[in-house]
């Protein structure tokens, strides 16, 4: 049990994420950072979110209604690994040109971008074999982006520890395309690697889809594996009287037992993260995507991991740590989640 927070007193600035003291193994759930942008297409800053989340995670409160207490010393994030730090720098001086010029190469230019795929290919190595060793230690996992191509690792490694899994996708985007302006781990193909790469025989259930391209809906449409709750329609079902609680249902009735959820802050409407990368109308408010994680928890499912992207600072005003302050209750509120879904001996 976590003790209580001093209520007297703001966390000291140098505590680590939602003011925590256990170490990571001490820890129940293992936050890993993954400061990944370079294929970033739209707007940048979303590298620097597993660093400023933690100082913005100080002004929760960490008071759990269900708990009945605090929740803050279950979870232990792991120091940001330099390496990370350092690649994300280089390759994103790389991916500049490229960017600029839409994805079109030249030989200069594709020299950059097989340095820039094959660091992501690395690194994908390197997270799955962080991930399957605190898997193995009994720890829950989540990763925290990072681009939303952060997360493929340990994706791999969830699905060999629960081979039946099904991935709960929150996102404008489906992040089906089978690679953007010539990056192979694009932030934009995150799922269609997923199902290609990884080959998951569970199902792919993406919710609040909103901004997509023929080619993605047409796949959509064709993998029996992937079941997609638009938008537009999760819209048409409030106006015409439809509950939220009967569109949970559905979505999770769409689920195996275990399920690893993948949130992309995009999912929800843009006055939760006016500085995403790439904002679209429409969404899920925060409360809506709160009660999704309820109801999960409601239909006994085990949620085995997750992972949290694209949440991005405000990068012309340091003071405005909005969207930080949102994504730091999201983050709150899975780790909350996984931790009461775990199966009880």
């Amino acid at each position: 049990m976590s003790p209580t927070h001093d209520t007297e007193f703001a966390p000291d600035k140098d505590a680590g994420l939602f003011a925590g003291n256990a170490l990571p193994d001490q820890a129940d759930l293992i936050v890993i950072g993954v400061p990944w942008e370079p294929t970033v297409s739209y707007g940048r800053g979303t590298s620097q979110a597993p660093a400023r989340l933690v100082p913005a995670s100080h002004q929760l409160d960490y008071f759990v209604p269900m708990l009945a207490r605090e929740f803050a010393d279950e979870v232990a994030m792991l120091p940001l690994n330099q390496s990370w730090l350092d690649a994300n720098q280089r390759c994103m001086r790389l991916a500049e040109p490229i960017l600029a010029a839409g994805g079109r190469l030249t030989d200069e230019t594709a020299a950059n971008l097989a340095q820039i795929n094959q660091t992501s290919e690395q690194i994908n190595r390197e997270l799955e074999e962080l991930t399957r060793h605190w898997l193995k230690q009994g720890k829950m996992v989540a990763v925290l982006g990072g681009d939303h191509s952060s997360p493929l690792g340990s994706l791999r490694a969830h699905l060999a520890r629960y081979p039946d899994m099904g991935v709960l996708h929150i996102d404008a985007h489906h992040d089906l395309r089978r690679a953007y302006e010539g990056f192979t781990y694009s932030h934009a193909s995150i799922m269609y690697n997923y199902l290609t790469l990884c080959e998951p025989s569970g199902p792919l259930v993406s919710v609040g889809i909103r901004d997509y391209s023929q080619a993605e809906r047409a796949m959509a449409e064709a993998d029996p594996r992937i079941t997609t709750f638009y938008d537009a329609d999760l819209a048409k079902a409030d106006y015409t009287g439809k509950t939220w609680t009967e569109c949970c249902d559905q979505i999770i009735a769409a689920l195996p037992q275990c399920v690893y959820i993948s949130f992309d802050i995009d999912g929800l409407e843009p006055g939760c993260c006016p500085n995403t990368g790439t904002p679209v109308p429409g969404g899920i408010d925060f409360n809506r995507a709160a009660f999704l994680l309820d109801r999960l928890l409601h239909h006994k499912k085990h949620i085995v991991g997750f992972d949290l992207c694209e949440v991005s600072p405000n990068l012309d005003n340091e003071s405005d740590e909005w969207d930080l302050n949102v994504g730091a209750r999201i983050l709150h509120r899975l780790c909350v989640a996984t931790y009461q879904s775990r199966p009880q001996s």
